[in-house]
Protein backbone atom coordinates (compact mmCIF):
# COMPACT_ATOMS: atom_id res chain seq x y z
CA UNK A 1 0.00 0.00 0.00
CA UNK A 2 1.14 3.48 -1.05
CA UNK A 3 2.16 5.82 1.90
CA UNK A 4 -0.38 8.49 2.96
CA UNK A 5 1.47 11.99 1.75
CA UNK A 6 -0.15 14.67 4.19
CA UNK A 7 0.59 18.86 3.21
CA UNK A 8 1.09 21.52 6.12
CA UNK A 9 -0.70 24.28 5.73
CA UNK A 10 0.21 27.73 5.16
CA UNK A 11 0.76 29.67 8.99
CA UNK A 12 3.72 31.97 8.55
CA UNK A 13 3.86 35.45 8.04
CA UNK A 14 3.79 35.96 3.78
CA UNK A 15 0.42 33.87 3.82
CA UNK A 16 -3.37 35.60 4.18
CA UNK A 17 -4.79 33.15 6.54
CA UNK A 18 -8.36 33.62 5.93
CA UNK A 19 -8.10 33.56 2.13
CA UNK A 20 -4.98 31.05 1.45
CA UNK A 21 -5.21 28.55 4.41
CA UNK A 22 -8.93 27.18 2.83
CA UNK A 23 -7.49 27.95 -0.97
CA UNK A 24 -4.22 25.46 0.14
CA UNK A 25 -6.55 23.23 1.74
CA UNK A 26 -8.99 22.41 -0.84
CA UNK A 27 -5.80 22.35 -3.75
CA UNK A 28 -4.25 19.87 -1.37
CA UNK A 29 -7.01 17.62 -1.19
CA UNK A 30 -7.78 18.13 -4.94
CA UNK A 31 -4.36 16.90 -5.67
CA UNK A 32 -4.46 13.54 -3.81
CA UNK A 33 -3.11 14.73 0.00
CA UNK A 34 -4.21 12.64 2.73
CA UNK A 35 -4.22 15.05 4.83
CA UNK A 36 -3.97 18.93 6.57
CA UNK A 37 -1.55 19.80 9.01
CA UNK A 38 -0.25 22.57 11.37
CA UNK A 39 2.13 23.28 14.25
CA UNK A 40 2.22 25.67 17.10
CA UNK A 41 4.91 28.51 17.95
CA UNK A 42 3.01 30.48 19.95
CA UNK A 43 5.44 33.74 20.37
CA UNK A 44 9.23 35.12 19.48
CA UNK A 45 11.11 36.30 22.22
CA UNK A 46 13.65 39.21 20.93
CA UNK A 47 15.94 39.31 22.44
CA UNK A 48 15.85 35.63 22.53
CA UNK A 49 16.63 33.88 26.16
CA UNK A 50 17.30 30.77 24.50
CA UNK A 51 18.19 29.46 21.60
CA UNK A 52 16.17 27.60 19.35
CA UNK A 53 15.15 23.77 20.93
CA UNK A 54 16.90 25.06 24.03
CA UNK A 55 20.22 24.72 22.26
CA UNK A 56 22.12 27.52 23.54
CA UNK A 57 24.05 29.77 20.44
CA UNK A 58 21.01 28.32 18.30
CA UNK A 59 18.75 30.99 16.35
CA UNK A 60 15.26 31.15 16.35
CA UNK A 61 13.93 31.34 12.38
CA UNK A 62 12.27 34.44 11.21
CA UNK A 63 9.82 32.72 10.34
CA UNK A 64 8.85 31.89 13.43
CA UNK A 65 8.19 35.32 13.72
CA UNK A 66 4.28 35.24 13.04
CA UNK A 67 2.19 31.86 13.18
CA UNK A 68 -1.23 31.53 12.87
CA UNK A 69 -3.34 29.50 15.54
CA UNK A 70 -3.22 26.01 14.79
CA UNK A 71 -6.57 25.23 15.91
CA UNK A 72 -7.92 28.14 14.02
CA UNK A 73 -6.01 27.14 11.00
CA UNK A 74 -7.46 23.97 11.17
CA UNK A 75 -10.81 24.73 11.43
CA UNK A 76 -10.79 27.27 8.42
CA UNK A 77 -9.69 23.75 6.30
CA UNK A 78 -11.93 22.28 8.04
CA UNK A 79 -14.89 24.14 6.42
CA UNK A 80 -12.92 24.01 3.06
CA UNK A 81 -12.88 20.32 2.60
CA UNK A 82 -14.46 17.26 2.71
CA UNK A 83 -12.29 13.95 3.20
CA UNK A 84 -8.89 15.15 4.00
CA UNK A 85 -7.56 14.44 7.85
CA UNK A 86 -6.92 17.36 9.90
CA UNK A 87 -3.63 16.70 12.26
CA UNK A 88 -1.55 18.84 14.67
CA UNK A 89 2.48 17.89 14.06
CA UNK A 90 2.86 19.00 17.39
CA UNK A 91 0.22 21.04 19.06
CA UNK A 92 2.37 22.27 22.34
CA UNK A 93 -0.51 20.82 24.26
CA UNK A 94 0.81 22.52 28.13
CA UNK A 95 0.03 25.55 26.78
CA UNK A 96 -3.49 25.17 26.89
CA UNK A 97 -6.11 24.99 29.00
CA UNK A 98 -6.74 21.15 29.25
CA UNK A 99 -10.86 21.23 29.55
CA UNK A 100 -10.69 24.28 26.94
CA UNK A 101 -8.55 22.09 24.40
CA UNK A 102 -10.59 18.90 24.77
CA UNK A 103 -14.04 20.62 23.88
CA UNK A 104 -12.27 22.89 20.98
CA UNK A 105 -10.87 19.37 19.50
CA UNK A 106 -14.08 17.49 20.26
CA UNK A 107 -16.30 20.36 18.55
CA UNK A 108 -13.56 20.31 15.57
CA UNK A 109 -14.27 16.46 15.05
CA UNK A 110 -18.07 16.88 15.26
CA UNK A 111 -17.54 19.48 12.62
CA UNK A 112 -15.55 17.86 10.39
CA UNK A 113 -17.33 14.13 10.30
CA UNK A 114 -14.15 12.66 12.28
CA UNK A 115 -10.99 13.99 10.92
CA UNK A 116 -9.12 15.08 13.54
CA UNK A 117 -5.38 14.05 14.48
CA UNK A 118 -4.54 15.39 17.93
CA UNK A 119 -0.75 15.64 17.91
CA UNK A 120 0.49 16.72 20.99
CA UNK A 121 3.75 17.75 21.92
CA UNK A 122 5.46 19.32 25.72
CA UNK A 123 7.77 21.77 23.37
CA UNK A 124 10.77 23.77 25.18
CA UNK A 125 10.41 27.60 25.17
CA UNK A 126 10.07 28.68 28.21
CA UNK A 127 9.02 32.41 27.15
CA UNK A 128 5.82 30.37 25.66
CA UNK A 129 5.20 28.58 28.70
CA UNK A 130 5.80 32.15 31.22
CA UNK A 131 3.02 33.86 27.94
CA UNK A 132 0.82 30.82 28.71
CA UNK A 133 0.43 30.85 32.33
CA UNK A 134 -0.97 26.91 32.97
CA UNK A 135 1.97 25.73 34.81
CA UNK A 136 5.62 26.43 34.69
CA UNK A 137 7.81 24.36 32.09
CA UNK A 138 9.26 22.22 34.73
CA UNK A 139 5.79 20.73 35.02
CA UNK A 140 5.13 19.62 31.49
CA UNK A 141 5.33 16.29 31.20
CA UNK A 142 2.43 15.94 34.27
CA UNK A 143 0.54 18.50 32.24
CA UNK A 144 0.67 16.44 29.21
CA UNK A 145 -0.48 13.48 31.10
CA UNK A 146 -3.23 15.01 32.45
CA UNK A 147 -4.52 16.78 28.73
CA UNK A 148 -4.68 13.14 27.65
CA UNK A 149 -6.60 11.98 30.80
CA UNK A 150 -9.09 15.23 30.04
CA UNK A 151 -9.30 14.49 26.70
CA UNK A 152 -10.24 11.08 26.90
CA UNK A 153 -12.84 11.55 29.84
CA UNK A 154 -14.50 14.59 27.86
CA UNK A 155 -14.69 13.24 24.53
CA UNK A 156 -16.21 9.69 26.53
CA UNK A 157 -19.67 9.02 27.72
CA UNK A 158 -21.35 11.46 29.73
CA UNK A 159 -21.82 11.89 32.79
CA UNK A 160 -17.85 13.08 32.50
CA UNK A 161 -16.30 12.98 35.90
CA UNK A 162 -12.05 14.08 36.17
CA UNK A 163 -10.15 14.91 39.30
CA UNK A 164 -6.97 16.26 38.00
CA UNK A 165 -4.30 19.20 39.54
CA UNK A 166 -5.59 21.28 36.98
CA UNK A 167 -8.84 19.88 36.02
CA UNK A 168 -12.02 19.42 38.52
CA UNK A 169 -14.98 17.90 36.88
CA UNK A 170 -18.07 16.58 39.24
CA UNK A 171 -20.30 15.46 37.55
CA UNK A 172 -20.89 17.01 34.11
CA UNK A 173 -22.60 16.42 30.25
CA UNK A 174 -20.28 17.61 28.09
CA UNK A 175 -20.64 17.95 24.64
CA UNK A 176 -20.50 18.00 21.47
CA UNK A 177 -18.41 14.65 21.74
CA UNK A 178 -16.16 13.71 18.80
CA UNK A 179 -17.49 12.00 15.58
CA UNK A 180 -15.35 9.28 16.72
CA UNK A 181 -12.24 8.45 19.03
CA UNK A 182 -9.71 10.94 18.60
CA UNK A 183 -6.41 9.77 17.73
CA UNK A 184 -4.03 11.00 20.52
CA UNK A 185 -0.70 11.25 18.64
CA UNK A 186 2.70 12.03 20.43
CA UNK A 187 6.36 13.31 19.38
CA UNK A 188 7.44 11.49 22.31
CA UNK A 189 11.57 11.99 22.07
CA UNK A 190 13.16 10.02 24.89
CA UNK A 191 12.32 7.01 27.09
CA UNK A 192 9.91 8.38 29.53
CA UNK A 193 7.67 10.16 26.43
CA UNK A 194 7.81 6.97 24.85
CA UNK A 195 6.56 4.81 27.83
CA UNK A 196 3.73 7.53 27.78
CA UNK A 197 3.23 6.86 24.24
CA UNK A 198 2.99 3.50 24.35
CA UNK A 199 0.93 3.40 27.51
CA UNK A 200 -1.76 6.39 26.72
CA UNK A 201 -1.62 7.07 23.36
CA UNK A 202 -2.89 5.91 20.05
CA UNK A 203 -0.18 6.91 17.49
CA UNK A 204 4.04 8.37 16.98
CA UNK A 205 5.28 11.87 15.50
CA UNK A 206 8.71 11.33 14.70
CA UNK A 207 10.58 13.91 12.81
CA UNK A 208 12.46 13.03 9.28
CA UNK A 209 16.11 13.39 10.40
CA UNK A 210 17.49 10.68 8.23
CA UNK A 211 15.69 7.11 7.35
CA UNK A 212 18.05 5.05 9.50
CA UNK A 213 17.73 7.50 12.46
CA UNK A 214 14.22 7.48 12.20
CA UNK A 215 14.23 3.21 11.72
CA UNK A 216 15.79 2.95 14.87
CA UNK A 217 13.72 4.71 17.02
CA UNK A 218 10.58 3.13 15.28
CA UNK A 219 12.54 -0.32 16.48
CA UNK A 220 12.79 0.88 19.69
CA UNK A 221 9.43 1.84 20.49
CA UNK A 222 7.84 -1.09 19.09
CA UNK A 223 10.15 -3.38 21.29
CA UNK A 224 9.29 -1.18 24.36
CA UNK A 225 5.53 -1.66 22.91
CA UNK A 226 5.98 -5.26 23.36
CA UNK A 227 8.06 -5.08 26.28
CA UNK A 228 4.99 -3.53 27.96
CA UNK A 229 2.21 -5.66 26.65
CA UNK A 230 0.59 -3.25 23.99
CA UNK A 231 -1.85 -4.81 22.01
CA UNK A 232 -2.81 -2.07 19.56
CA UNK A 233 -0.67 -1.38 16.82
CA UNK A 234 1.19 2.39 16.91
CA UNK A 235 -0.06 4.75 14.38
CA UNK A 236 2.65 6.81 12.82
CA UNK A 237 2.86 10.40 10.92
CA UNK A 238 6.54 11.24 9.87
CA UNK A 239 7.02 14.64 10.20
CA UNK A 240 9.17 16.27 6.96
CA UNK A 241 10.47 20.03 7.42
CA UNK A 242 12.00 20.62 3.76
CA UNK A 243 14.57 23.27 3.17
CA UNK A 244 13.54 23.75 -0.85
CA UNK A 245 16.05 25.11 -2.89
CA UNK A 246 15.84 26.06 -6.72
CA UNK A 247 19.18 24.37 -7.80
CA UNK A 248 20.23 20.83 -6.52
CA UNK A 249 22.35 21.05 -3.10
CA UNK A 250 25.53 19.08 -3.97
CA UNK A 251 27.79 19.95 -0.87
CA UNK A 252 28.72 16.52 1.31
CA UNK A 253 26.80 18.71 3.92
CA UNK A 254 23.34 17.99 2.66
CA UNK A 255 20.70 17.48 5.44
CA UNK A 256 17.68 15.37 4.87
CA UNK A 257 15.09 17.29 2.80
CA UNK A 258 17.49 20.10 1.73
CA UNK A 259 17.61 20.88 -1.54
CA UNK A 260 15.14 20.86 -4.82
CA UNK A 261 12.03 18.75 -5.23
CA UNK A 262 14.09 15.64 -7.00
CA UNK A 263 16.85 15.85 -3.64
CA UNK A 264 13.46 15.76 -1.46
CA UNK A 265 11.86 13.33 -3.33
CA UNK A 266 14.80 10.88 -2.77
CA UNK A 267 14.77 11.62 0.55
CA UNK A 268 11.05 10.94 0.90
CA UNK A 269 11.90 7.46 -1.01
CA UNK A 270 14.16 6.52 1.32
CA UNK A 271 12.07 6.88 4.36
CA UNK A 272 8.78 5.37 2.96
CA UNK A 273 10.92 2.51 3.07
CA UNK A 274 10.91 2.05 6.87
CA UNK A 275 7.21 1.27 6.59
CA UNK A 276 5.32 3.92 8.48
CA UNK A 277 1.80 4.52 7.93
CA UNK A 278 2.16 8.57 6.74
CA UNK A 279 4.29 11.34 6.09
CA UNK A 280 3.59 14.81 6.07
CA UNK A 281 5.54 17.46 4.29
CA UNK A 282 6.01 21.19 5.44
CA UNK A 283 6.93 23.29 2.29
CA UNK A 284 5.42 26.36 3.48
CA UNK A 285 8.39 28.10 4.78
CA UNK A 286 10.83 28.26 1.45
CA UNK A 287 7.41 29.18 -0.31
CA UNK A 288 6.71 33.24 -1.50
CA UNK A 289 2.91 32.74 -1.48
CA UNK A 290 0.21 30.15 -1.32
CA UNK A 291 0.74 29.97 -5.04
CA UNK A 292 3.96 28.99 -5.26
CA UNK A 293 3.02 26.64 -2.63
CA UNK A 294 0.33 25.01 -4.45
CA UNK A 295 2.92 24.80 -7.41
CA UNK A 296 5.84 22.56 -5.58
CA UNK A 297 3.00 20.84 -3.45
CA UNK A 298 1.87 19.36 -6.37
CA UNK A 299 4.58 19.05 -8.14
CA UNK A 300 5.70 16.25 -4.81
CA UNK A 301 3.20 14.94 -4.87
CA UNK A 302 3.47 13.81 -8.32
CA UNK A 303 7.20 12.65 -8.24
CA UNK A 304 6.41 10.80 -4.89
CA UNK A 305 3.74 8.61 -6.84
CA UNK A 306 6.00 8.48 -9.74
CA UNK A 307 9.03 7.30 -7.48
CA UNK A 308 6.51 4.56 -5.86
CA UNK A 309 6.18 6.43 -2.68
Amino acid sequence: MATRLGLSLPQMRQYSIGKDVPDVARTAEQIGYDSLWVFERALFPEPATQGLYGVEGLPWPDQYRSVADPLITLTLAAAATERARLGSSVLVAPLHQPFQLAKALASLDAASGGRVLAGFGTGWSVDEYAAAGIRPIEERGQVLDEIIGVCRAVWGPDPVVYDGSITKIASAVVGPKPARPIPILLAAMNKKAQRRLVDHADGWLPVGMGAEQVAAQWQALQELAEERGRKEPIQTVLRVNTIRLPKAYDGADRQPFQGNVDQIVEDLAAHAQIGLEEILLDLQGTARDAQELKDVAAEVFEKARAAGV
